[in-house]
């Protein structure tokens, strides 16, 4: 798999949205951190709004929690691995085997307690958005939208392994398969729904925020699969485990970042609405 990973996890998540706890000595490696005056921040690429070109979401919140803690962020991004647990041991707790990595904090990662469970050397923490799958679609080709039964015919944008792919391709013995398009990535697929070139897109709520803001000729509705989390999945961090001091200052400060407002202003910077779990 490529740098989609993190969307195609979304479907064997079971969601963890309980904030942690996190109190423990300090660790050798956060005296380092201060020594250097640097907080090392690994983001994924070609992940808009998040992450891509440097700039983003996730790139604005690692840099905000590096103030917050008295640091400068040195970004680190990365292409995703085969899954989940590849991007841990590269970005968080080993290193890539091509000499990147770990970072100090791994940004974007699904709270899920089965994905903590399969990782016991990394920390999964500060659970700052709620991601969901959405379909946009063109009132004009597509006035109403009651079931997926109004798809019929019509062309629908998704992006290449992503859970909204694999759901959609797969709905009703694969019904509505021959009018799909794969794009690379959603944004060109928002893209190209906004200049005419398809009907309706399925794909994060997030990215489609961050393409047609509150567009009222575009309706957004929300989509049910059985195998799609009902309430979306919730995402957070993630640092080494016996970082605790780091984890700790991390979380302290994400929850200062949501109490006075700066994460939904950071979210707001591309069109998105922030939901805190």
């Amino acid at each position: 798999m490529n740098s989609f990973s993190l969307r195609r996890a979304g479907l064997a998540i079971s969601l963890a949205c309980a904030s942690l706890s996190i109190a423990a000595p300090a660790h050798a490696d956060m005296e380092k951190i201060r020594q250097t005056g640097t907080l090392k921040v690994a983001v994924y690429n070609e992940f808009a709004p998040f992450s891509a070109n440097s700039a983003g979401i996730d790139v604005d919140l690692g840099a905000a929690l590096a103030k917050k803690l008295g640091l400068k962020m040195s970004l680190l991004p990365f292409p995703a691995g085969e899954n989940l647990n590849d991007d841990l041991r590269n970005m968080v707790w080993k290193g890539h085997y091509l000499g990147y990595g770990p970072a100090d904090l791994l940004m974007h990662v699904p709270v899920d307690q089965r994905l903590a469970a399969e990782n016991d050397k990394v920390e999964i923490f500060a659970p700052y958005h709620r991601e969901t799958v959405r379909l946009i679609r063109n009132s004009k080709t597509i006035p109403t939208f009651d079931g997926f039964d109004a798809l019929a015919g019509k062309n629908i944008g998704v992006e290449k392994i992503s859970i909204s792919a694999m759901v959609l391709l797969g709905e009703q013995n694969g019904k509505f398969r021959d009018n799909i398009k794969i794009y690379a990535t959603p944004i060109e697929a928002l893209e190209d729904l906004k200049a005419g070139k398809l009907d309706a897109v399925m794909a994060n709520q997030s990215e489609i925020e961050s393409v047609f803001k509150d567009d009222a000729n575009f309706p957004v509705s929300a989509v049910s699969f059985q195998r799609l989390p009902h309430k979306g999945w919730v995402v957070g961090m993630a640092v080494k485990k016996d970082e605790k001091e780091l984890a700790r200052l991390l979380q302290t400060a994400t929850d200062e970042l949501i109490a006075s407002g700066e994460l939904a202003k950071i979210f707001a910077k591309y069109g998105v609405h922030v939901v805190t779990p």
